[in-house]
């Protein structure tokens, strides 16, 4: 998994690649929960739309990450979802728990 950090004004925009899996999840919780716990950023964007697959570790470091966002008073944002992962937070009921969009325009508007 890569993951590809950007700026953009108060909100940070991760671009996710690759697999989301036991091995590669932890590295996604440690980058998300410095962006709400130690910077605070009001808003945290996630591309997922080169992600090829997730398991449930990597749902795990999502739901962690969402937590996170509600306890600072962040947004936690998911773009992009391919039919995958889109899948595996169906199944999940997540889909519900998320806010989620289609591409980064929509995510990162007011």
């Amino acid at each position: 998994m890569r993951i590809g950090t950007r700026q953009l004004d108060k909100l940070t925009i991760f671009a996710i690649a690759g697999d989301i899996d036991l091995a590669t999840s932890p590295q996604l919780r440690k980058a998300l929960l410095h962006e709400f716990r130690e910077l605070k950023m009001p808003r945290v964007v996630l591309n997922l739309g080169a992600v090829r697959y997730i398991d449930s570790s990597g749902v795990a470091s999502l739901v962690e990450g969402l937590k996170a966002s509600r306890d600072v008073g962040s947004r936690f944002i998911l773009f992009g979802l391919n039919r995958t992962v889109r899948e595996v937070l169906q199944l999940s009921k997540l889909v519900r728990i998320f806010e989620i969009y289609e591409d980064e325009a929509q995510s990162v508007a007011p």
